[in-house]
């Protein structure tokens, strides 16, 4: 579930305007209670205290998962999750991009660019997009995460061009500019209604290190990746992707595969409680998207058969009390669901990892960080 912190970290105050975030502790307490009944059933009140969920009398397993490495973004967080960890942070850009990386932008890409400045990614197209249909420049921006972000009108732009253009981009933010991700941007409308276009497309970094996901693969089972999860590790661990750009299209995949497959991982990012509602710090909107994932969640666990395991958790948070609009350095909660769940763990978010390798193969992997839960 991208973006749902349950907690500060104990080092959140060394992140500009992080301190004592709570992303679904200060959205409860917004939207007067969470209704997320499979969730409450399954003991997310338990973890921490949340206005309308209640701790469960009976939970599964459940707890708070840390990061080893630094940063608060949705590569770092999915890495950790599979046991890759950051040693040094990743390069951001509060300034906007130095002369020199836009100069080898246009040259290899053979586009021009304008804004050039961390910026809200619907303020951003609005308050450049005619600029940018008048000049064809594209509009070039950052966050306070490691990113650059390239946003296209798709009458300037088509999706395929957008996506050559940022593969381009890619290459150029390597050694000491390597960005976690570059991401694609298409949108489309007219001036005063431009609207964001499900084309998203994100181009990791490699992870820094072996993960899960390969040594998974090594033990002859299929890694299925559900949303944006092939592209924030670069393909890397990744047997297959499934279309996921939207929760109901993220649901629906990994409802499928339940229905289809028999062994293997299945690897989901649920991406609205991030992407549409999270930035703009939209807590209706939060509180929707969770009570959709909530109604699928108890479809899957009527789904699921002896041998499988569930698990939920998160990346980062973003917190609708914070005073940005950018990710917050938190906990992340952890609801694992498999025959004889119980009990609390607070541990690494490494240690989903190597829960589901040791769940899926019976083994373990010494080198890479993590504890398994199971």
């Amino acid at each position: 579930m991208d973006a749902c912190g349950v907690g500060a970290l104990p080092d959140a105050g060394s992140y500009e305007g992080d301190e004592g975030s709570n992303t679904l502790g200060h959205l409860a307490e917004r939207v007067g209670g969470l209704d997320l009944p499979n969730l409450e059933r399954l003991g997310l009140g338990s973890i921490l205290p949340l206005e309308g969920v209640p701790p469960a009398p009976d939970p599964v397993l459940h707890g708070r998962l840390a990061p080893l490495g630094p940063g608060k973004e949705s590569t770092t967080g999915h890495w950790e999750l599979m046991g890759a960890v950051l040693q040094q942070p990743l390069p951001t850009y509060p300034q906007g991009f130095p002369d020199e990386v836009v100069s080898a932008l246009e040259e290899a890409t053979g586009r021009r660019f304008c804004a050039n400045t961390p910026y809200s990614g619907t303020e951003v197209i609005e308050d450049f997009g005619e600029h940018h249909l008048e000049t064809g420049e594209l509009i070039l921006y950052t966050s306070a995460d490691s990113v650059l972000q390239i946003a296209a009108h798709v009458d300037v732009l088509d999706e395929p061009r957008l996506y050559e253009v940022c593969e381009a981009a890619r290459e150029v933010m390597a050694g000491e500019y390597r960005v976690g991700r570059v991401i694609a941007r298409p949108f489309e409308g007219r001036p005063g209604s431009f609207e964001r276009r499900e084309g998203r497309r994100d181009y990791a970094a490699p992870p820094p290190g072996r993960t899960y996901l390969e040594e998974i693969q090594e033990a002859g089972l299929p890694v299925h990746a559900v949303g944006k999860i092939r592209d924030l590790f670069a393909g890397v661990g990744i047997d297959e992707k499934h279309e996921g750009a939207t929760n109901a299209k993220g649901i629906a995949a990994t409802t499928s595969l339940l229905e289809s497959i028999d062994s293997g991982l299945i690897f989901v990012n649920l991406v609205e409680t991030d992407q549409l509602f999270g930035h703009r710090h939209d807590v209706e909107g939060f509180h929707t998207a969770l009570q959709e994932i909530d109604a699928a969640v108890g479809r899957w666990l009527g789904m699921m058969g002896e041998g499988d395991m569930l698990v939920i958790t998160a990346d980062h948070g973003v917190d609708p009390d914070a005073p940005h609009t950018d990710h917050t350095r938190e906990y992340a909660p952890l609801l694992a669901v498999f025959e004889g769940s119980k009990g609390r763990h607070d541990g690494l978010l490494a240690d989903v990892g190597a829960s589901v390798l040791r769940w899926l193969t019976g083994r373990d992997a010494p080198r890479l960080p993590g504890e398994p839960f199971v």
